[in-house]
């Protein structure tokens, strides 16, 4: 592993509450980038209901994931939840108090959960990434979670203290080795092979780390000039980060290197960029950020790079989160709504707006309901979590594209 440079890092506690809500306070909107999305929304055959509420706990969620027939919740009181859906739509919601679908509790506000095969990863602003094995309970068909580790590993640790070209500057009189994030741990991503564990940080640092042994591989160091707040992945193995600093930076490895390497920065928000989807091909880049817009990004034919083709705009304040399914881009923002879109040939439309939060929406997932899919119409299903600590899960009906 080669020396890491060392970096210049000035937050402290006390600024992260300030920093965890300065995604909500919207900027003004994008002005320099066309927009994609007609004016006119085209919702007439388009049909949506809220099928059901989950509620219960007593902070907001900040992160939601699914797999097989369970989606797991993050909340920014440490815990982790488990829900089971039958077919994705009948969930087992009945008792208000909600002690039975806890499976994980951590140390800091959860930001943001992965799954890789009966292991769940979990970030947290504790600076921490926890590793939990999922253990289901099939005469019940709940499931409890046990800690496997917690990263960086003690082992990693302690094979790093002893050299000094492993330690890295983080403030005027302290160090600390490279594997360690050192503030929130904001966003993580897998490896399309689902070997590699991506996490980014309000550090400023993109790290790598082994599903398998749970080693950190590498550390970015000064990837971003400000806070990243979101990272995803591309089948191809690019590695898209966007940060407080307004950029996306887009990151590769090729074979036989040692590092990933910055291969394009895309530049187009005047705000801090919040969430990032790719599209099912890897080919469409989704951002969004507090300057209320979605910039979409596409891949020049015949190279790796990203070259914006124009925005979406709808939405009246930050967008926090985004989640593509099947040929739809769902969108989450402050103002408290979700929208659902989908481009055909570079013209997008607004199919749906979904109202009922009453708080921004933080977090988004989804998935194709294939029980109610027919060859007119497909059905969807989309999980927000909100900071009005609702969880709500809604269908959504569309006409077949």
């Amino acid at each position: 592993m080669e020396c890491h440079q060392s970096y210049q890092y000035y937050s402290s506690s006390d600024l992260h509450d300030q920093q965890d809500l300065s995604y909500i306070s919207s900027q003004p909107s994008l002005q320099s980038v066309p927009s994609l999305a007609s004016q006119s929304h085209n919702q007439s055959n388009t049909c949506h209901h809220c099928l059901t509420t989950l509620q219960g706990q007593n902070s907001y969620t900040s992160s939601l994931t699914l797999a097989g027939n369970f989606i797991y919740t993050g909340s920014s009181d440490g815990e982790i939840r488990s829900w089971r859906c039958n077919s994705l739509h009948e969930f087992d919601s009945e008792n208000p108090t909600l002690d039975h679908n806890m499976v994980a509790a951590g140390k800091g506000a959860v930001k943001s959960l992965a799954i890789s095969g009966d292991k769940l990863f979990s970030a947290h602003q504790d600076h921490k990434i926890r590793v939990w094995k999922i253990n289901t309970h099939h005469e019940q068909d709940r499931q409890k979670c046990s800690r496997l580790a917690t990263l960086p590993t003690l082992g990693d640790r302690a094979a790093k203290l002893l050299m000094p070209n492993n330690h890295v500057q983080i403030r005027r009189h302290k160090k600390c080795t490279w594997v360690h994030h050192v503030d929130t741990v904001s966003a993580l991503a897998l490896s399309s092979d689902e070997q590699l564990l991506y996490s980014v940080s309000w550090d400023r640092t993109l790290k790598v780390w082994s599903t398998t042994d749970f080693r950190c591989l590498e550390s970015v160091s000064n990837a971003h000039d400000d806070a990243i707040n979101a990272v995803t992945s591309s089948n191809d193995g690019h590695v898209y980060t966007g940060s407080a600093d307004k950029r996306i930076k887009v990151w590769r490895k090729d074979l036989g290197e040692k590092k990933h390497s910055l291969v394009a920065t895309l530049e187009k928000h005047n705000s801090g960029v919040n969430a990032l989807a790719l599209s099912r091909d890897g080919c469409v880049l989704f951002s969004g950020a507090c300057d209320r817009s979605i910039v979409v990004w596409e891949k020049k034919e015949g190279e790796a790079h990203m070259e914006v083709v124009g925005a979406l705009r709808g939405h009246t304040k930050s967008i926090l989160c985004l989640a593509v399914v099947s040929d739809l881009v769902c969108s989450g923002s402050a103002d408290k709504s979700i929208r659902i879109w989908r481009g055909v040939d570079r013209s997008y439309t607004c199919l749906a707006v979904l109202e009922g939060h009453n708080g921004p929406v933080k977090c988004l997932t989804a998935a194709v309901d294939d029980d109610h899919c027919s060859s007119s119409n497909m059905s969807c299903i989309i999980y927000s979590g909100s900071l009005d600590c609702d969880i709500k899960v809604w269908q959504v009906f569309v006409p077949s594209s």
